[in-house]
């Protein structure tokens, strides 16, 4: 589609932007947590569609024949500061004056603290014709056929760190969200009425919330992040009344925890980060709810000692309903660049060297693809997708990635593929069973690590060091046979950093993923081959497609814009 193409029809399309007060058809209806263990259909129902991660649709009907017909269906601009733009009372009271009807507001804030927006970096939910979008302190309902909205809750902010929200929860009629300052907020889907709200960490220790809410049965699977020496921790709420039913640490907390003995003592463990930044997924079957830690802290400096600071830069697996731990293994054993391992997992059942095994796999930031035993944690599969990475010593017994040090951040400086911002970093993967490929972004940038400051504990959380881009061996779109770690096929980026946002695929035989000329690009599963494209600037989320009233959708944000195409 030609640009002017796509303006006039979304000249067309933005009449209907006003926040509108007249609820469609089941709007708020919800959805039962059985459903939530339903594969990924009609309805787009939690973070990653479903509790496999795989962010795979069944939808078919716009597949690789019928892709160059996709059109644009509507697109809406969504206002993250509604207050500043006059709407809205304040207050806590629902209505508003000014902004709309259906502009509810909450939060303890003053109300004039207006944090620069990071636009939408989460995944809508679609429920009953309604999608549930956010931004940092702000969740949308609206119409999925034409944008519509119809509702605004807005959370008056304490402040804190606005880089991004992930999205919403869903159990029943209710919605579950987080605030950067640190609140879980559970609202009534129908009309966007706050239930209550429970702050869940200190926000005096510069803790932030981005995830987006993961509900199992009547558990809601919330965790925290902070780039400051502070711990990492996961934790369950009762998705009626917010009591918190348990609460999991990522690194040691006390004498005789296990791990203690990876750390220099145990201050430097309790300080020690691990920021269980994004949701994670669910096993039915076990009951495990696996999850990835982030990198341990101070990021870049020495004073944590030379062992592996467990449990950072791992896969963990929770008993859901107890929170106590079945497994952890550790993809980059004392990480020194800031390479979370906190991406999202996927779940896949398949064959592995003539076994069937139940399986979960993840594409770290450092670079390397891992395969696992979701049952017991064991290591299957170790490979690096990572064209350019070169930090790593070796592969150990268990699989985990041993770091080079000369590859540590060093005052002459040490040359590094990846950057900071890794190989991939918080963008989802996707997984195809019709393929049997695992799909990723993949960017291969090299950077210089200085170290500014050599004194142990001399740095919190990322100082330390400072960090000069140099260079690409290229960006690509990558698929990888999960039971061999191979790469099967590479589609390079003509230019910067492609992949933005994460990856969507589909039963139609397709991969969708933004590339950094600000296209949104339809790739052939099979070998990566762009099928279709429409330049609408960078994206920034995940696509996400569903079905309503028998016709099929792709939805994608750019910005604080999300556009919705269709075939007619």
């Amino acid at each position: 589609m030609t640009i002017k193409k796509l303006l006039l029809a979304a000249a067309v399309a933005l009449a209907p932007l006003a926040v509108g007060s007249v609820a469609v058809e089941g709007q708020g209806r919800g959805i039962e947590p059985k459903e939530l263990l339903k594969p990924l259909g009609e309805w787009w129902t939690s973070y990653s569609g479903d509790y496999t991660g795989r962010r795979y649709s069944a939808l078919a009907d716009i597949n690789r024949l019928t892709v160059k017909n996709l059109t644009l269906a509507w697109v809406a601009n969504l206002n993250p500061s509604p207050l500043a733009s006059g709407g809205g009372r304040g207050g806590g009271g629902r209505g508003g004056g000014g902004g709309g009807a259906n502009l509810i507001v909450g939060g303890p804030g003053p109300g004039d603290i207006v944090p620069g927006s990071s636009g939408i970096k989460g995944t809508p939910l679609l429920v009953d014709g309604t999608l549930y979008v956010t931004m940092p302190d702000n969740v949308w309902a609206m119409d999925a056929r034409d944008g519509r909205v119809l509702w605004q809750y807005y959370w008056k902010t304490r402040g804190g760190t606005h880089i991004a929200n992930r999205g919403v929860g869903m159990w029943n009629g209710y919605l579950y969200t987080v605030t950067p300052d640190n609140y879980l907020v559970s609202l009534d889907a129908k009309t966007g009425r706050e239930r209550w709200n429970k702050e869940i960490a200190d926000f005096s220790q510069q803790y932030f919330s981005t995830t987006a809410p993961l509900v199992v049965d009547n558990h809601v699977i919330v965790g925290v992040g902070n780039d400051l020496d502070t711990p990492g921790f996961l934790q369950s709420f009762n998705a009626e009344t917010g009591a918190l039913e348990w609460k999991f640490y990522t690194v040691p907390m006390e004498p005789g925890d296990p791990g203690l003995d990876t750390w220099e003592n145990l201050d430097a463990a309790r300080h020690g980060g691990g920021m269980p930044w994004l949701p994670g997924v669910f096993d039915p079957e076990t009951r495990l709810y696996i999850f990835g830690t982030g990198n341990p802290i101070p990021a870049y400096t020495v004073g944590r000692g030379e062992g592996d600071n467990l449990f950072t830069c791992s896969l963990i697996a929770v008993n859901v309903d107890t929170g106590k731990m079945a497994w952890y293994f550790q993809t980059s054993p004392h990480d020194m660049h800031d390479w979370d391992s906190a991406q999202t997992p996927i779940l896949i059942d398949g064959m592995v060297n003539g076994r069937k095994r139940k399986l979960v796999s993840t594409a770290a930031r450092n670079g390397y693809f891992f395969t696992l035993d979701r049952v017991t944690g064991e290591h299957v599969v170790t490979s690096k997708y990572g064209l350019a990475t070169n930090w790593a010593k070796e592969v150990d017994a268990r699989g985990s990635v041993r770091r080079n040090p000369v590859k540590d951040p060093a005052i002459p400086g040490a040359l590094v593929s990846p950057t900071a911002g890794g190989t991939v970093n918080w963008e989802p993967p996707a997984y195809s069973p019709q393929t049997g490929l695992f799909y990723v972004s993949e960017r291969n940038t090299y950077s210089i690590f200085y170290l500014t400051d050599p004194h142990p504990r001399g740095s919190m959380g990322l100082g330390g060091k400072e960090e000069i881009q140099v260079g690409s061996a290229g960006s690509y779109l990558t698929a990888i046979d999960y039971r061999n770690g191979k790469i099967v096929w590479r589609h390079r980026y003509p230019i910067g950093n492609g992949g933005g946002g994460g990856v969507l695929t589909t039963a139609g035989g397709l991969v969708f993923a933004g590339d950094a000329g600000g296209n949104l690009v339809a790739h052939d599963a099979r070998t990566g081959k762009p099928l279709w494209h429409t330049r609408i600037g960078q994206v920034t989320n995940a696509p996400i497609t569903y079905k309503v009233d028998g016709r099929q959708y792709l939805l994608v944000a750019t910005g604080e814009t999300l556009y919705a195409f269709v075939m007619y």
